[in-house]
């Protein structure tokens, strides 16, 4: 085995788990995490912010320092910033694709719930993880080699050495943020110019023109992202035309619709039937991928299980601070604690043994998420493919049991939510784990910061979540006059929130409206959903929700950020699928087909079904921010152009970070009715505003300024 000797030396002491990093590293990973989420529950994937908050750690640290004449900070403290920090991306991305799916089955999607899960899920990825540490990042030093871990500890060695500055993701992170706020605040200019094709009925090209999903497609590449755009033209040049062709002369709806498609619009048609094509071809290409990792899950596991009763450190490693992990104490009580918790949760609905269950996958997927995060690397994970696997059995079991009832639903979803969290953060975690080896950290201390990185995070990620559906749900009357005489049906009361609530301060009794009881005479008249009732019986209002809502516009006319939260949606589908068994199979299986053609291509079928998943809207700037990598590196003046921390990277990643806090800050503002209409300057430049030419113009400015500083050394 390759021996490693690291940057700074088991004997060397110096200052690494201090409260200044902690706080630091808590702070910045509550703003990755918060730009995680909207990231996720906007395109359903998430990128690494490891060396972002690395680089960002360095240089406001220099800066503190110099102002406030404090010492200057170690390799090591800035390392736990990192460690710190980085959590929260990697439970921002287990919650956006797990429990949306609550408002999509029709259910309220409670701050508890969602902190219980993210808590449990994010310690258990990190405990299962310190008993690996010594097998994978260790023992396979040499085989393993975690890029974006190493990536990061090359960065940080950099900054020690006076290298790294953090101007070039300081630069993004307020270039995103100043175009966000004039797009989405002040709206000058549209966030969706859209052309629909005159001569080629139901195919429209449009582009969602955000900086970050612009800065994504730069850090995914340009094969990716071709890929990942091909399924967005299958989608909308191929799969609705055909639909609208064929469908138009139907003289009754087509199920799953209740509409006929002659009066559909675009995007219902792709609501009613592309919607469920993609949802086959995300859930076979992560089943696919799953399989095709089935020698590491075996392989992980065994040596999981070997390192829990086996010292492996090899022999001429130093034993001293560089191998002290925290004690396999702390791991089997923080297990049976969390055991514990699972099944006294009165919102998990869950007994003892699924609770020993929920360790057991957790500890099976930590180890493979670990190991293949160790070989390709975090963006290629297949932790969604992990999810649709645990979800799909735990759906399969409850069948069996006669477990159908709505209450069990909460209850798979949420099993599948904590191995999700616990997936993701494994792999995180193997990741920061590699940059201590590599850079010389203590092992328990990077334990440690994780432990609370990872619970701060999961304290504050609920919030966010909870504030973007809120803020963007549509609480509308344009819905048929209904008075209920069943009042058995109606659930807790609560009050209309945000701009809406404004003009109504009445509280209203929930009703819950599922498929069964929507073909009940007296309420045949609804679709499916949630809906708010006077103390009369009179459905007052329907809420649409912020996450997966069928409307964006108020019925007031003023349009409303909408997320699509695509793996949420895929969540919601295999669950209701299997426990109510009723599912458009036929729309399921095109999917799957065309998930298995583009394997026997020799193409990964993932990033090809998300595209058909996803309106093409969304898939249009992350192939420009892909195509913009690929001129970047050919024209680059850089001898060797290192990926994970190349100045267009970072860039990016600032894009990101700056785009998605603007986002999520807009969004809570414009719960404020006032807010909203005094930011609103569209109606002094209606002409701007309005035009699909000047919006493009506008992100072809953003997009050559990314390409002028990734083609930089």
């Amino acid at each position: 085995m390759e021996l490693h000797k690291p940057y700074v030396s088991g004997e060397m002491q110096m200052a690494e788990l201090s409260w200044g990093p902690i706080v630091m590293g808590i702070i910045l990973g509550i703003v990755f995490g918060a730009s995680s989420l909207y990231l996720a529950l906007k395109v359903g994937m998430t990128v690494s912010a490891s060396i972002p908050i690395a680089v960002l750690s360095i240089t406001l640290f220099k800066g503190l320092s110099k102002l406030f004449k404090w010492r200057k900070t170690t390799i090591l403290e800035n390392n736990i910033v990192q460690t710190t920090g980085s959590a929260g991306e990697s439970i921002a991305f287990g919650v956006a694709v797990t429990m949306p799916a609550l408002f999509i089955l029709g259910h309220d999607m409670g701050i508890g719930r969602i902190m219980l899960v993210s808590v449990l899920g994010g310690l258990l990825g990190v405990l299962l993880m310190i008993p690996l540490r010594a097998v994978l990042i260790v023992k396979e030093h040499g085989k393993l080699i975690y890029p974006e871990g190493t990536a990061c500890a090359e960065v940080l060695i950099v900054g020690e050495k006076g290298g790294t500055s953090a101007k070039t993701v300081f630069g993004g992170f307020f270039l995103g943020l100043i175009y966000k706020f004039f797009n989405v605040g002040l709206k000058l200019f549209k966030d969706v110019p859209e052309r629909a094709f005159g001569f080629f009925k139901g195919a429209a090209i449009s582009g969602e023109i955000s900086p970050e999903l612009l800065g994504v497609g730069y850090i995914i590449g340009i094969r990716t992202a071709c890929i990942m755009v091909a399924g967005g033209v299958l989608s909308s040049w191929v799969l609705i035309p055909m639909i609208k062709l064929f469908g138009a002369g139907l003289a009754v709806p087509l199920f799953p619709a209740k509409k006929l498609i002659a009066d559909m619009e675009i995007h219902e048609i792709w609501k009613n039937y592309v919607l469920y094509i993609g949802a086959g071809a995300v859930a076979t290409g992560g089943i696919i991928s799953l399989f095709q990792s089935l020698p590491t899950i075996i392989r992980g596991a065994v040596s999981g299980l070997k390192s829990v009763s086996q010292s492996v450190i090899p022999t001429g490693v130093d034993r001293s601070r560089l191998t002290r992990d925290l004690p396999i104490s702390v791991v089997f009580i923080g297990c049976a604690i969390l055991i514990f918790a699972i099944w006294a949760s009165p919102s998990l609905h869950m007994n003892l043994i699924g609770s020993i269950l929920i360790i057991a996958f957790g500890f099976l997927f930590v180890t493979v998420s670990s190991r293949l995060t160790g070989e390709i690397g975090s963006s290629s994970n297949p932790i969604s493919g992990m999810t649709v696997a645990t979800l799909l059995l735990t759906c399969l079991v409850f069948l069996a049991l006669g477990w159908t009832s709505p209450e069990f639903r909460i209850a798979a979803l949420s099993v599948a939510a904590v191995v999700c969290v616990a997936s993701s953060v494994g792999g995180t975690t193997s990741q920061d784990l590699k940059t201590g080896y590599l850079v010389g950290a203590t092992p328990w201390k990077q334990q440690v910061g994780l432990l609370i990185g990872t619970l701060t995070s999961a304290l504050v990620i609920g919030v966010t979540l909870q504030a973007l559906n809120d803020a963007s749900t549509i609480y509308s009357k344009n819905i048929p006059h209904v008075q209920l005489t069943d009042r058995s049906v109606l659930k807790y009361k609560q009050f209309v929130k945000g701009p809406e609530g404004h003009h109504d301060k009445n509280e209203y009794s929930v009703l819950q409206l599922t498929e069964a009881m929507a073909s009940h005479s007296e309420l045949s008249k609804l679709q499916p959903g949630k809906y708010l009732v006077d103390d009369a019986g009179v459905i007052q209002y329907l809420v649409d929700p912020g996450i997966n809502g069928a409307l964006n516009k108020r019925d007031d006319g003023s349009s409303v950020t909408k997320y699509e939260a695509p793996k949420a949606r895929l969540m919601s589908l295999i669950i209701d699928g299997i426990l109510t068994q009723k599912l458009p199979w036929g729309l399921v299986l095109l999917g799957v087909a065309i998930s298995l053609v583009l394997e026997l291509c020799g193409i990964s079928a993932l990033p090809f079904a998300v595209g058909v998943y996803l309106p093409l809207s969304s898939s249009t700037p992350i192939f420009m921010g892909g195509l913009i990598r690929w001129c970047a590196e050919r024209f680059s003046k850089a001898k060797s152009y290192d990926s994970d921390s190349s100045p267009g990277v970072l860039f990016s990643s600032g894009l990101i970070a700056g785009g998605s806090i603007a986002g999520i800050g807009l969004a809570i503002l414009s719960v404020s009715e006032g807010i909203g209409q005094a930011l609103d300057f569209s109606k002094y430049v209606p002409a701007l505003a309005s035009s699909d030419l000047a919006a493009t113009l506008i992100f072809l400015g953003m997009s050559f300024v990314l390409f002028s500083v990734g083609k930089k050394r």
